[in-house]
Parts: structure tokens; sequence; C-alpha cells
């Protein structure tokens, strides 16, 4: 015979206990507080009550003329003996340790700090409301038989426990100091979009991947943009598990270059060639890279999973502006830069042409569109 469920054990164990009618189970479960404890609502009784009895666990024991709603339920001998062996294994289960807020807690990582702050939070105050609750029915029912005072001691106990690792898990996260590389190098990811500005950039840390060719046609490049944000957001949460250490996953860089750049201008997009890139604290390793690429290409392929690096570099002194709009439009504002700012300022190229995207293409109106444009120099 199929095992009871939990609500379907609770009812069948008030009906054991004395024939009793759907209004009366109410009461008695709403005076015990046994929705504490079970996920056992008012209008689930009577489909409850239904299922029993075609399984042959309970029988009515006289239906009035006020009809289904006033009659009462008796146990049958065979309800009896399932209830007395479907107790005694419950008494013996553990608890499942199945919150669906450890799902949630696996899941934070993809959130803003915020949210996951604010969803502990709620949670907390609904707990913390559920044991006045609690402590509240059982004020009104004391002195207790012993069954009921160690169902409400347990009821207590569990949501003691989860209102202390709540608390716990949220100062955690709130304390976290997470790096963001756009925080911790505001000058460098923050310029004006009116002037030109020189910055002296430090080194960095990236993981990359280098290719050619024109970034809105060539599957190389969404090649490379797909492995590099799986290996970013990996890393991520390997260190935020590992290594109590979180950080903001940063922009889609890209450092474009080619033997004449004049191309950029003329935007003969595929003779360039680049090296897309996103940023990286100093804390990552090349071990860590290396176990990230391989759980990314467990989940899927993608040959661009293999060129993925760690790559550190120094651009130093650079000249850099915020382009607002196209990309395509970037044209002019790299014509000012080339032929007017550097020779104007007695400076010229020192390495590739370096773009920052602080907007998503995909969600953002082309008009909007946010790239840092740099370009190292010297003298």
């Amino acid at each position: 015979m199929a095992e009871l469920t939990d609500g379907e054990l609770t009812v069948l164990g008030l009906v054991v206990e004395q024939p009793r009618h759907g209004y009366e189970l109410e009461r008695v479960i709403e005076e015990r507080g046994v929705r504490a404890w079970t996920a056992l609502g008012f209008s689930s009784i009577y489909y409850v009550l239904d299922k029993l009895a075609k399984r042959g666990l309970i029988e009515t024991a006289g239906a009035p003329p006020s009809g289904k709603s006033r009659a009462t339920f008796r146990a049958t001998e065979e309800g009896r003996e399932l209830c007395v062996k479907a107790t005694r294994e419950a008494l013996a289960t553990l608890t499942p340790v199945r919150a669906r807020v450890l799902i949630g807690l696996a899941n934070s990582p993809g959130l803003p700090d915020k949210d996951v702050a604010t969803g502990l939070t709620e949670r907390l105050e609904k707990l913390r409301r559920q044991h006045e609750e609690v402590r509240a029915v059982r004020a009104e029912q004391e002195p207790l038989p012993t069954a009921a005072t160690a169902i409400f001691d347990y009821s207590e106990a569990m949501l003691a426990a989860d209102i202390g690792w709540t608390e716990a898990t949220l100062a955690m996260q709130t304390s976290m100091d997470k790096y963001d590389i756009k925080k911790a190098h505001r000058a460098l990811y923050s310029p004006s979009s009116k002037d030109f500005a020189l910055v002296d950039v430090p080194e960095l840390r990236y993981i990359a991947v280098d290719g050619r060719g024109d970034p809105n046609t060539s599957n190389e490049y969404a090649s490379a943009i797909e492995a590099l944000y799986g290996v970013a957001y990996t890393l991520k949460f390997a260190s935020k598990k590992t290594l109590g250490k979180d950080f903001t996953v940063g922009p889609l860089e890209g450092l474009w270059r080619a033997d004449d750049p004049s191309v950029f201008t003329a935007r003969h997009k595929q003779s360039w060639e680049w090296t897309m890139m996103i940023s990286q604290p100093d804390w990552i390793t090349e071990d860590m890279v290396r176990s990230a690429v391989d759980a990314v290409a467990k989940k899927k392929e993608n040959p661009a999973l293999d060129k993925v690096r760690l790559h550190t570099f120094t651009e130093g002194k650079c000249v850099q502006i915020l382009h607002i709009g196209p990309y395509d439009d970037e044209t002019a504002t790299l014509d000012r830069l080339h032929n007017h700012y550097l020779p104007d300022n007695g400076l010229t190229f020192n390495g590739d042409h370096h773009e920052i995207y602080l907007s998503d293409a995909r969600r953002t109106a082309p008009a909007k569109l946010k790239t840092i444009l740099r370009q190292p120099v010297k003298q």
C-alpha cells in the first residue's frame, strides 16, 4: 500500500484519536497549532478525507441531512494499523534538509548583494513572526500533555535555529567586501564624454581570448565572448565559495590592433585583430582559471574555451574618453584623437587601441551605449 503523505497521516491520526467531522478537524488543527509544523490548509482537509475514504482507511459513521460537511468519519481497522505503522516510521525519520532557501543561497552569487540582503532580511522577519505565533498558540493551550509539549519544543527549536542561521548568513553577506574594478579604479572607468584625459593605468589582470575578424559577423568572436562570460562567472562563484572573496564581474573589454591604425577610423572590421577580456581581481590564479575552464567545458562545448588565458599587463600612460552612442559612430572621436589630440600634444601610439563596454548591447539602445575609448601613448 502506498505511503501516507504528511497531511494524510496528520488527518488519519486525528480520526484514529476519535471520530470527527470536517469542521471539528479544522477546529482541532487550529487549536493545536498543527499548521505550524504541517502544510495542511482548510480547503485540503476534505480532499484528504476523500482520499483516505477511497483507500478504505476511514469510513463515515453517519451522514446527517445537512450534507457532507457534517459527515463524521471514523478509522477502519486497516486505517488504524497503517496509522500505527506510519507513526512508528515517522518517529525515526530524519528531518530532510531541503529548505528552498538553500537553493536560493546557491544561486545568490548571480544577484546583486543588495538583493541577497533584502531577501534574507525579509526571511528573517517572517521567521520571527512565525516564532511569535507558535509561542502564542502554545501559551493559549498550556498546560500541555507530554506529546504536545514535545511538538511545540521541536517547532520552537527549529525556528530558533533557523533564525540564528539566517542572522549569521545575513551578517556574513552584508560584511563581505566585494571587489569591483569600476570602484577600485574609478578614474579609469568613469571618464568625461567631453574631453580627452590622460591617465596612468597600472598592472591589471584579465581573462582573455585572442581572435581576428569583424565582431558583428564572426563566429569566432561570438564564441570568445560566450567563453569569457562563462569562465568569469564560474571564477566569481568559486572565489566566493572557496576563498570567501566576492567580486563583481567586470565589463567586457577589447584590445584592437592592425598594421595600419587607419582601419579603425575607416571601419575595415575584417582586418581587425582583437583580444577580448574581462578584468579579474589579483587573487585569481592560473589554476583557478584552468579549473573554471574545465567546469564550463563540461556544461557546453565551445572551441574558444581552449584559448582562454590569464593575461596580466601594464598599459601605463593612456589617453581616454567616454563615447556615447553606436559603436560605428566612434569614427569622429577616433579621428580627433589620432589626427588632432595626439600630434597637438606631442604624443604617439604606444599600444593597442582599447575599448571598455560599460553597457550591455543586448539591453541598451544604440544611442545610449557607453564605451570608453582608451589609447596607450608616449612622447
